[in-house]
C-alpha cells in the first residue's frame, strides 16, 4: 500500500482514513506493507511500514502541510528542499527501487501523490493497481479544473490501473465526468469513523475563554479542517454576518491550517467579526477534541468534500453538523442539517434556528450518534478485501 502519510504525522484527513482502512483490512486477515515517504516512528503494530527511502535520502518531516515542502538530506551529507511534485517524483523513484525487492499481491495506491509511484510498481512486477481515490483535482481546485500536470497523472494512471475506489458516489461520478474512466471500473467504498479516544469532560478546557463566554450565554459554533478553497469558509465567514446580526451572542471558532490562513482573518476583519471569529491553527489532542465538544453546531461548509469525515468526528463527540450538499458524507450521514454551499441565507438560517432552539440540535445529535453506531470500517475494508481477493485471483489463474 502506497500512501502519503499517516497519523501522528498527518496534515489532513487522507492520513486518518488510511489509517482507520488498514486497520479494519488487518482484523480482516490481510497482510499490509504501507511505504510512506518519509522516515518516522509510528505507533501502529497492525501493518509493517516502510520508508520508501531506503538507500537514499532521510526525508526530515517538519511542521506543515503534506503539500508543503520537505528537506531531503542524502547520504553523502548534500541537503536538498524539494516541493511537492520533486517530492512525488523522489517517491516514484524510490517505490520503483522498492517494488522488485518486496513480495506482495496487490498494489493499492493512496490519491494523486502516490499514483505514479504505483504504477511504476505494477510495470515492475506486472501486479494489479488499485487506486484509491480521496478526491480528485476539481476538488482541490475548489471547483475549477486546477493544476494540469496533476489531471494528468490522474487521468492516466486511473486509465492503466485495474481498479479504482472511490470515497463516495460523489467522487465516483466525478471522475466518469473529468477523465471518461468507465463507470464499472469504479467501487464505491465510503469513509467511516475511526474508534475515538473517550472523552474526558475537565474544568481544565484548552479553550478558557470560550468556556468562559458560553457561561455568559455565548453559543459556539465550530469548523475543524484545512483553510483551502475547496472547504467554502468564505461562505461560511459571510453566513457568521447574517448570525451574529440576529443573535450577537455567538462565537464561531475556526481550527486548522491552511493557505487562505490569513485571507480568512482578514475577510472576518472585514465584515466586521473580529469580536466573534477566533483562529486557533492547526490542533491535535484535546484542543482538537474540545474543539468539537465545546460546540453547540459543526458546520462543514465545503465547495466540493469528496467525503468528509469531520461531520462525524464531531457527532462522535456529542455535537450535531451542518454539512453542504455537494459532500460525500451527506450520502452516508441522514440526521445532519444538509444546504447548498452556496446558500449564504440558508446557511445562516440553518445556524440561527440551533442557536435559537436548544431541542433542535439536542434531538439531531441523539438521532445522529445511533446513526453513528452502525457505520464501521469493517463494512468497507469487506468491499477492499473482495476486491483484493478478485485481482490476485485474477494474477494467479
Amino acid at each position: 500500500m502506497l500512501g502519503w502519510e499517516l497519523p501522528p504525522h498527518n496534515s489532513g484527513g487522507l492520513g486518518v482514513a488510511c489509517y482507520g482502512l488498514c486497520k479494519a483490512l488487518a482484523r480482516q486477515g490481510v497482510d499490509i506493507e504501507f511505504v510512506v515517504p518519509y522516515h518516522e516512528k509510528h505507533d501502529i503494530d497492525f501493518m509493517k511500514i516502510t520508508p520508501a527511502h531506503q538507500q537514499g535520502a532521510q526525508v526530515v518531516l517538519e511542521s506543515g502541510g503534506a503539500y508543503d515542502s520537505r528537506l531531503y538530506i542524502h547520504p553523502d551529507g548534500r541537503e536538498e528542499r524539494l516541493d511537492i511534485y520533486g517530492q512525488v517524483k523522489a517517491y516514484e523513484h524510490a517505490v520503483a527501487k522498492l517494488a522488485p525487492e518486496t513480495e506482495f499481491d496487490i498494489i493499492h495506491a493512496h490519491d494523486w501523490l502516490t499514483f505514479r509511484a504505483g504504477l511504476r510498481a505494477k510495470m515492475a512486477t506486472g501486479a494489479p493497481l488499485i487506486l484509491h481515490v480521496h478526491s480528485i483535482e476539481r476538488d482541490r481546485a475548489g471547483g475549477t479544473p486546477g493544476n494540469p500536470l496533476v489531471r494528468d497523472i490522474e487521468e492516466t494512471v486511473m486509465m492503466m490501473a485495474d481498479a479504482i475506489c472511490a470515497v463516495s458516489q460523489l467522487t465516483k461520478d466525478a471522475i466518469v465526468a473529468d477523465y471518461g474512466i468507465p463507470a464499472d471500473k469504479i467501487h464505491v467504498i465510503h469513509n467511516h469513523l475511526n474508534d475515538l479516544p473517550e472523552v474526558q469532560h475537565r474544568d481544565n478546557t484548552m479553550y478558557p475563554y470560550i468556556a468562559a463566554m458560553r457561561g455568559r450565554g455565548y453559543k459556539v459554533v465550530t469548523n475543524v479542517g484545512r483553510l483551502t478553497v475547496q472547504k467554502g469558509l468564505p461562505n461560511l465567514l459571510r453566513a457568521a454576518r447574517i448570525v451574529v446580526d440576529h443573535e450577537p451572542k455567538t462565537l464561531f471558532l475556526i481550527v486548522g491550517g491552511g493557505d487562505m490562513f490569513h485571507e480568512l482573518i482578514q475577510l472576518s476583519a472585514d465584515l466586521g467579526l473580529g469580536k466573534n471569529v477566533l483562529f486557533t491553527g492547526f490542533q491535535r489532542g484535546q484542543a482538537w477534541r474540545d474543539s468539537f465538544a465545546l460546540a453547540d453546531l459543526f458546520v462543514m461548509p465545503s465547495v466540493s468534500e469528496p467525503f468528509g469525515l469531520t461531520p462525524l468526528e464531531s457527532i462522535g463527540f456529542g455535537t450535531p453538523a451542518l454539512i453542504s450538499k455537494q459532500s460525500g458524507v451527506s450520502e452516508v450521514l441522514q440526521n445532519a442539517l444538509k444546504v447548498d454551499f452556496w446558500d449564504i441565507e440558508k446557511m445562516a438560517d440553518e445556524i440561527t434556528s440551533v442557536i435559537q432552539n436548544p431541542s433542535l440540535p439536542e434531538t439531531l445529535q441523539h438521532n445522529a450518534f445511533r446513526e453513528l453506531q452502525g457505520m464501521h470500517w469493517g463494512q468497507s475494508a469487506q468491499k477492499v478485501t473482495n476486491l483484493y481477493q478478485k485481482y490476485a485471483a485474477g494474477v494467479t489463474a
